[in-house]
């Protein structure tokens, strides 16, 4: 709602090691192939253990930063007259935690300034299992916030007006983050949320996944960038958004 490690793939280069052989025979010893156990009349066939498999691991964390591939990636949210032009957004491709306890790919846009740290920001949050609904670009809605919202949408970048505002909201400069924006909702001074699924949420005692709550692991992972969070705001309130400016 309210108020890019550049690279950020820490994938290593891939290393193929190739062996080039002569015309001579194979000579390296090899072990006797080994047989089968035969059973004797009125003896039991022998079985065999199974053999104990390595305990599946969950899938490390991934993130690549590149420019945006085309003006078709952000037809909607961005438009000429924004206050930062497509060279200075980034597109992030990354590892989110569901939740459905599965890892999942996710995109968001968002300034090339801040893209590294965005990505540290979900790392930790990715290896401490927080678990996310949705990760996709704002353009998947038309870039309507009010939609993104509505589908419970984790995003950044969209050229917009800040809510109730002439002024530039953050998320124009790429500088903003909407996180589970149903579980965290933008309340206003009045208690009043405009989302009748996300009603529910505006009890902030709940335990609920996703709930975000004051100084919990999620603050601090925004706030190891320095960036601040819009739950402290007192009204309105915007639990969902965290920003490089703290609005």
């Amino acid at each position: 709602m309210e108020r890019l490690t550049l690279a950020a793939v820490l994938g290593g280069a891939a290393l193929a090691l190739s062996a080039c052989g002569g015309g001579s025979p194979d000579t390296t010893a090899r072990p006797p192939a080994a047989t089968s156990p035969v059973a004797t009349p009125g003896s039991a066939t022998p079985t065999s253990s199974p053999s104990p498999t390595a305990s599946a691991r969950p899938q490390a964390f991934t993130a690549k930063i590149s420019k945006i591939p085309s003006r078709a990636t952000v037809k909607y949210s961005w438009h000429a007259g924004c206050p930062v032009g497509l060279d200075g957004l980034r597109l992030i491709r990354m590892t989110y935690w569901g939740m459905d306890h599965k890892p999942h790919q996710g995109e968001m846009v968002v300034n090339a300034h801040v893209a590294s740290k965005i990505v540290s920001v979900f790392h930790k949050l990715y290896d401490q299992r927080y678990p996310i609904r949705r990760m996709e670009l704002v353009d998947k809605y038309k870039g309507s916030d009010f939609e993104s919202i509505e589908a419970d949408n984790t995003s950044a970048f969209n050229c917009r007006n800040a809510t109730g505002s002439s002024n530039w909201s953050q998320h124009a400069y790429g500088l903003a983050v909407d996180l589970n924006t149903c579980e965290n909702p933008y309340v206003h001074s009045n208690g009043h949320i405009e989302h009748p699924r996300c009603v529910k949420y505006g009890n902030r005692k709940r335990k609920d996944p996703g709930v975000i709550h004051a100084g919990d692991k999620v603050v601090r992972a925004f706030r190891s960038i320095g960036w601040g969070w819009g739950g402290t705001w007192g009204g309105p309130w915007d639990f969902q958004h965290f920003s490089e400016s703290g609005h």
